[in-house]
């Protein structure tokens, strides 16, 4: 597993386009895998780019969590999370240079008209167009760059950016039904937030969607980790899609979604004994809706989840991911909640 990774750049490098075709002739095996993961320099840094005007602290937080399905809506993505009131964002699926979403750098197409900062980090260069659907669909196009990674997006200055790799066993190495072939593996993105009254941390991550409670718990003991190293005694939220697929989609037993997750995911028994609660900033309601493709359709999951340690918690949404015609921009729904520490001024 590479270490903690904290250098930062205005512009990823795009990985040589020979390193890539060798990786696509090469066999699909572990130590391969490490050998290019190693080899491809934008897996060992972060983009990074301050916001225009740094916010001040606003007391009460509001964080967003979004699935964004490539990022093929930016603009709607923005306009999403003006709406539900976010001072930052914790984005996954976000492409950078692929021929599925246009081959554009949409995370800075954010940033760029609203002076928004953020930081992006690579989980996967794409040695594909995409699933096999997209591979059908742009077939003779070429990716720029090939990323497919996560964001934190904030007017809100940040410090101590790191991106805390998860896994790194090359399962997308070979690719997945025939498709996505990938180097890389899954990882959150990190920082402080600066202006802090005490010492706060954000992580936007994205778990496993094609392997079982197991692995993903194996990817949450790999962040705790990390907790443990850059801020043992300190308040961390937690964002995004976990994946957590073995628990039940019957919509009569949503209302019990938040009781005792860990007994089918037991990731969440890992995070309770580290000192993360979830039951406040989450709603026990679904986070799946079917998308711009037509997919999934009924019965959805609740997949995206909070989780805090040290703070107090208010307000727990989820958001249609609808853009202003009433048109699906994702296939998963936008978390949002409000997050204060206990002796804030600013409470009501």
């Amino acid at each position: 597993m590479r270490p903690l990774i904290d250098t930062t750049v205005p512009d990823l490098p795009a990985p040589p386009a020979d390193l890539l075709d060798a990786a696509r002739k090469s066999p699909a095996t572990p130590e391969r895998h490490s050998e290019f993961l190693r080899d491809v320099e934008a897996l060992h840094l972060i983009e990074a780019r301050a916001p225009r005007v740094p916010q001040p602290w606003p007391g009460r937080l509001r964080i967003a969590a979004f699935n964004a399905q490539r990022l093929e809506a930016p603009e709607a993505t923005l306009g999403l999370l003006d709406r539900a009131g976010a001072h930052a964002a914790l984005l996954s699926e976000v492409d950078l240079g692929m021929a599925r979403s246009g081959n554009r750098h949409p995370v800075r197409e954010m940033s760029d008209p609203s002076g928004i900062g953020y930081l992006y980090g690579v989980e996967f260069v794409e040695l594909d167009l995409g699933n096999a659907e997209e591979m059908r669909d742009y077939a003779g196009e070429h990716n720029r760059q090939g990323f497919h990674g996560n964001a934190l997006v904030t007017r809100l200055a940040l410090a101590d950016p790191h991106i805390v790799p998860l896994e790194e066993s090359g399962f997308w190495f070979p690719g997945y039904e025939g498709s996505e072939r990938r180097i890389g593996g899954r990882m959150a993105v990190v920082a402080r937030v600066a202006d802090a009254p005490r010492p706060l941390w954000l992580a936007s991550l994205h778990l496993e969607s094609k392997t079982d409670p197991e692995d993903r718990r194996a990817q949450v003991q790999a962040l705790l980790w990390a907790v443990e190293q850059l801020g043992p005694d300190d308040a961390w939220i937690l964002g995004g899609d976990l994946n957590t697929k073995a628990l039940s989609y019957d919509p009569a037993e949503a209302e019990h979604l938040l009781d005792d997750p860990g007994r089918h995911e037991p990731l969440f028994r890992d995070l309770a004994d580290a000192g993360f609660a979830w039951a406040g900033a989450n709603l026990p309601l679904p986070t799946q809706r079917t998308g711009r493709h037509g997919r999934p359709q009924p019965p959805f999951g609740k997949l995206d989840w909070f989780v805090v340690r040290g703070m107090k918690v208010a307000a727990p949404e989820v958001l249609p991911a609808l853009d202003l015609e009433g048109q699906p921009i994702s296939d998963h729904e936008m978390i949002a909640a409000e997050f204060f520490f206990e002796d804030s001024l600013e409470q009501p």
